[in-house]
């Protein structure tokens, strides 16, 4: 199980590559797991919107989930599993944790609106799953916000070892980074290495499926006190991380990583498409 103490480095949600039909492309998924292991990660995050959740099917999901855990070994496995059903999230990561998963990534019920009293109690309850859970808060995808009461609340329960903050609001991850003993973690790509100035413990970085052992270098550099150069290989990633978010998510990404030949095509599923042509033009100089 992964513990607070361990919820540090550089985390990375694989993207779920498919080939030209919309099929699961095991082989190439298990090409980008064992390259991202030998980029000196800390941990694999599976069923993420970068690994397009919402369009993977529950047998899908559980090969992805399955294959990681063989390829990785002992390095920490995350899986996402929140829903907007409480009861729907308490079986799913009880479900990841009979799979091998170490951690729960939770994102904030989205769409139905809670109140932040219900958002407590629906990562209360979630502690029935047994499984450790970081709490994953982007309000600009949930459509509700977190108070800094509720944050703060959520993290003194047991289950609970850290939060992903996707807020893009530098000045809030400041005050929780702060204000709270358990790990905070980067969900913002471009917001990395400022939040490890403010005292972040790490990132669950989208970007980082790509030119990972420079995103490694950066939170390595920072906890030895290599500010300048962490600051310095940062600064060398930001066109990338630019790029990477120019369109949705994980379009780009699936472009760059096919045209650089991680995997094998940049398909993806409805209803997200594939990334423009003058995408293209703006990404070739990245290949």
């Amino acid at each position: 199980m992964l513990t607070e103490q361990n919820l540090r480095g550089v985390f990375v949600p694989v993207v779920t590559p498919f080939d030209r039909r919309g099929k699961l492309d095991v082989g190439s998924y298990i090409d980008l797991v064992q390259r991202l292991v030998g980029q000196g990660i800390s941990g694999l995050v599976v069923g993420g919107t970068t690994g397009e959740s919402p369009t993977i099917h529950t047998k899908e999901l559980e090969m992805l989930i399955v294959t990681a855990r063989k390829e990785i070994g002992s390095l920490p496995l995350i899986v996402g599993t929140g829903s907007n059903s409480t009861a729907a999230t308490a079986d799913r990561t009880a479900w990841a944790k009979s799979l091998g998963a170490d951690a729960a990534l939770v994102v904030t019920p989205y769409y139905n609106k809670p109140s932040q009293r219900g958002i407590i109690e629906h990562f209360q309850q979630i502690s029935t799953a047994g499984l450790p859970v970081i709490v994953y808060d982007i309000p600009h995808r949930t459509g509700v916000s977190l108070d800094i009461k509720t944050v703060t609340a959520i993290m003194k329960m047991k289950h609970v070892i850290g939060l992903k903050e996707s807020t893009g609001n530098i000045t809030r991850y400041f005050q929780l980074a702060r204000s709270i003993a358990k790990p905070v973690l980067c969900g913002e790509d471009e917001l990395f290495f400022a939040s490890l100035c403010c005292g972040g413990k790490g990132g669950i970085l989208a970007s980082a499926n790509l030119d990972t052992s420079q995103f490694v270098q950066v939170y390595q550099s920072y906890q030895v006190g290599k500010i300048e150069e962490s600051g310095r290989v940062f600064d060398q990633l930001l066109p990338l991380i630019q790029f990477l978010f120019s369109e949705p998510n994980p379009a780009p990404l699936k472009w760059l990583l096919a045209e650089r030949g991680h995997i094998r095509s940049d398909s993806l599923r409805l209803p997200l498409t594939n990334i423009s042509s003058e995408g293209e033009k703006i990404g070739a100089e990245l290949r």
